[in-house]
């Protein structure tokens, strides 16, 4: 595994220093990957298979968050078309956006942060110059935070062959997003209306956030403090959750891949157990691992010093290799009112010398090789 961030998240199994008074991990974590981190330093207090690249499902999209919240003006409107809508994917979690009629870009966005639409996102992503210039946006973003296990094939998350990322990354992502005050307001959302259509007869329909924890229902209880973040359920990646909570002036993030115990709500319990934990262990532990550290290894990467910091790597994973393999760089002239042609072209060159890389995708790819997919909203 990468070891961005620092040498322990390079490990496998669970990694954690404890120190006087702090508590012990929860019992019978059953995520693949994880990560518990204070969002305001960027320490990683504790942390299993960081940088296992699995598959992200709908967490995915606070990239896609990250990559096109701010290009768009959230006033700015836009009457759907079908081609807007086409292409995604079959069971595909939606909205209810319809061709013909005109959204203003906030409520699109609460479309996508809610109800996690992927008629939003691609709605969104046309507005963004298409698709596959999204596409390689995203990657390039990716890069830019140094999250070298992100390779992006889809904007929405949904299942892909060798789309991957790692509870790293997502933590990256979910990090730099809720520095966007939008992005912080979407994502703590509870409900919000969503315009209507004819089977409304115009009149606005109520969306709510599909984050049990957010909201407090389907037998989860609302978590004090919960600020967000984004889940996500497909069925190759299984549940997928980020969430941060704030109590006493420190915020603490929590990311979890693929619970192995298939129970309904373990995603949330795991979660609730991982925040409980990183704020009583929060100063008493001593950190595996930074989640600054990643764009300190890419900076130091590019300025060819080689002084990036204790045992801190640049990222050379995925990320670098993933625009020429997902079909994305046609776009690259095309970006439209994003201005985004010379991330693309930054996305490009970094993918030069990655045949070893690209060989290792392959790999991925042919194991991640898709089920019948269902892009729910668990």
């Amino acid at each position: 595994m990468s070891t961005v961030g620092g040498e322990r998240l390079g490990l496998s199994g669970v990694q954690v220093q404890l120190g006087a008074g702090a508590p012990a991990l929860p019992a019978k974590l059953t995520a693949l990957s994880w990560i518990v981190s204070d969002a305001g330093t960027g320490q990683v207090l504790a942390a299993k298979n960081a940088h296992w690249a699995l598959p992200p499902a709908s967490t995915l999209k606070t990239l896609f968050a990250d990559t096109v919240l701010p290009k768009i003006p959230t006033t700015a409107t836009h009457k759907v078309t079908d081609a807007d809508l086409a292409g995604m994917g079959a069971g595909s979690s939606l909205v209810g956006v319809l061709p013909g009629q005109t959204y203003k870009v906030s409520d699109l966005w609460l479309g996508v942060f809610l109800r996690s639409g992927n008629d939003a996102v691609h709605v969104l992503a046309a507005m963004n110059g298409g698709v596959a210039a999204t596409v390689a946006q995203m990657q390039a973003q990716a890069v830019k935070l140094g999250a070298g296990d992100t390779h992006v094939v889809s904007p929405d998350g949904y299942d892909m062959p060798g789309q991957v990322s790692s509870a790293y990354d997502l933590s990256l992502f979910a990090r730099d997003g809720m520095k966007n005050a939008d992005f912080a307001r979407y994502a703590g959302t509870g409900k919000a209306e969503f315009p209507g259509g004819p089977n409304t007869k115009g009149k606005p329909f109520e969306i709510d956030n599909t984050d049990r924890m957010l909201l407090g229902i389907d037998g989860v209880p609302r978590y004090e403090g919960l600020i967000g973040v984004k889940n996500g359920y497909t069925t190759n990646a299984g549940n997928t959750l980020v969430v941060a909570a704030r109590r006493g002036g420190r915020t603490i993030m929590a990311t979890l891949m693929n619970p192995q115990d298939h129970q309904f709500n373990t995603v949330y319990t795991e979660a609730r157990e991982l925040l409980d934990w990183g704020f009583a262990a929060d100063g008493k532990v001593t950190p595996v691992g930074s989640l600054d550290a990643a764009t300190t290894a890419t900076h130091a990467a590019g300025s060819g010093n080689g002084s990036g910091g204790d045992a801190v790597k640049a990222p050379t994973k995925a990320a670098q290799a993933s625009v020429g393999a997902s079909g994305s760089s046609s776009g690259i002239s095309a970006m439209g009112w994003a201005g985004a042609s010379g991330a693309g072209l930054v996305a490009v060159a970094v993918a030069t010398g990655t045949a070893l890389l690209m060989r290792r995708r392959r790999r991925i790819a042919r194991r991640r090789r898709p089920l019948p997919t269902v892009n729910g909203l668990d």
